[in-house]
């Protein structure tokens, strides 16, 4: 017999959940599974752990009385962002025992996991420079600058969010930009120059022309390389024209011949590269002025299980 879906989900006298009340839950949370999910992910950086907070929400979701909610997406929203906040808090210990820089995992996004993409707001806050850049913030900074940037909620509803006054959350807003402005002008241009040099950039390199490769690299350039400990990378920021260049020259010649796959990847064009070896490398440009300003090179295998 088919579940009547009007009649009100039940819980067994152990508080046990229903199979009926599982499936409204996991309808209810699919329907903003999408907007959901990017929420986290620009919370966290990576795919892995937003999928987690997801299935976290899910279990806390399951067993609320969903009656008494009368806007299911901004309650789902609250509980995803207080999820990814202490996600954030207990992973800093972790993250100084990384080996090397730690890079936001790349998501592809043709076709976006996120939901569309139209908003210009939407695929800036997807990159891989801001999510980079928001590493430096606080959870709390980080949850007000999501929240009000990229989802463009008025700081009233991002006071009820995170239980903060809302001229709290405009001062956390404001110290927000303010750690991260500086840079994030260093990384901004429009698609056509990015795709531009990007292949500008691919063919450099994949002449091996050190003076075409340094032409394209601004003077105070950064290249950024993510191992994990487990493949080689860079364990420190590479800073510099002639130093990026000859970095990257150096990822070429150990891995030689390339094979080297046009993508896009968090809302950006990048690049697969995959060496003589086997070894996969998501490459990712900041471009802003006409030249490569910076470059994120992620190696980590464990943050390239799409490309497996």
């Amino acid at each position: 017999m088919e579940p009547n879906h009007g009649d009100r989900p039940q819980r067994s006298a152990e508080g046990r959940v229903s199979p009926v009340d599982a499936a409204e839950a996991a309808d209810a949370l699919d329907a903003h599974r999408p907007m959901l999910l990017g929420l986290a992910y620009r919370l966290l950086g990576s795919r892995h752990d937003a999928e987690d907070v997801l299935q976290d929400a899910y279990l806390r979701w399951v067993r609320v009385d969903r009656a008494g909610v009368a806007e299911p997406r901004r309650y789902l929203s609250r509980v995803v962002t207080h999820l990814s906040m202490d996600r954030l808090r207990a992973r800093q210990a972790a993250r100084e025992a990384y080996a090397g820089p730690w890079l936001p995992e790349p998501v592809p996004t043709v076709p976006s996991p996120f939901g569309p993409l139209e908003r210009a707001e939407l695929r800036d806050s997807l990159s891989t420079a801001l999510l980079h850049l928001l590493e430096r913030l606080t959870p709390p900074e980080r949850a007000v600058y999501v929240l009000h940037t990229a989802f463009e909620l008025p700081y009233t509803e991002i006071a009820e969010v995170l239980d903060r006054s809302a001229e709290d959350c405009r001062q956390l807003h404001h110290r927000a930009s303010l750690r991260i402005g500086r840079d994030q002008r260093r990384f901004t241009a429009d698609r056509a120059e990015q795709e531009r040099l990007l292949e500008a950039f691919i063919a450099a390199s994949h002449e091996g022309d050190l003076a075409a490769l340094t032409d394209l690299v601004a003077a105070d350039a950064t290249a950024w390389s993510d191992g994990g400990g487990r493949v080689k990378a860079a364990r420190n920021p590479v800073t510099g024209a002639d130093r990026v260049a000859r970095f990257i020259l150096g990822i070429r010649d150990r891995g030689w011949p390339l094979t080297v796959h046009r993508t896009e990847l968090n809302g950006q064009p990048a690049a697969l590269v995959m060496t003589a070896d086997g070894q996969r490398h998501a490459v990712t440009l900041c471009t802003a002025g006409g030249r490569i300003t910076g470059i994120f090179v992620v190696a980590n295998p464990e943050k390239l299980t799409w490309a497996t």
